[in-house]
């Protein structure tokens, strides 16, 4: 006989990591409509993103940047560079350094797929009103500064 209680469809539906879970599943779906024609995932336009205004950032900075790891950064800034959106330098001062930069293309595709970028985001929180997307927004970043030393990878701006 088993004595374990069954957990109710309430509790099941309702933990924090449940629900952040699905809005993650639910904007990279968002994400995925907007930015079908484009053929970029959310952390490589977040990476481009992030290539615009610092051009020549290296590898790991770029990692802190967006939260992801090394090896993650590593393997996106490839497939970006086999598409010819992003180029990556070896840093002449530390030959262990790579530097990464956008390259025309990927400056042309970022600003061309900018407006479905923020569409999806838009979309996202378009539920709430204007009050409880600040709240709300503001709320995501308290709780990612509490915890951000828990995850595997750095958001290093916060």
């Amino acid at each position: 006989m088993n004595n374990r209680r069954k957990p109710d469809q309430e509790r099941l539906s309702t933990p924090p990591g449940v629900l952040v879970r699905r809005v993650h599943q639910i904007y990279l779906a968002i994400y995925a409509q907007k930015c079908a024609s484009f053929g970029t995932t959310p952390v490589q336009s977040s990476i481009m993103q992030v290539l615009l205004t610092q051009p020549g950032i290296d590898q790991v900075a770029l990692a802190g940047e967006i939260g992801i790891d090394r090896t993650t950064t590593s393997s996106v800034l490839s497939r970006l560079a086999a598409r010819g959106i992003v180029r990556r330098d070896i840093d002449p001062e530390n030959r262990r350094t790579k530097r990464a930069f956008l390259t025309e293309q990927g400056k042309a595709l970022l600003l061309s797929m900018q407006d479905a970028i923020d569409a999806a985001h838009g979309q996202l929180i378009e539920p709430l009103n204007r009050d409880e997307r600040k709240r709300f927004l503001g709320q995501l970043v308290q709780l990612v500064q509490a915890n951000n030393d828990r995850g595997r990878a750095f958001l290093r701006y916060l």
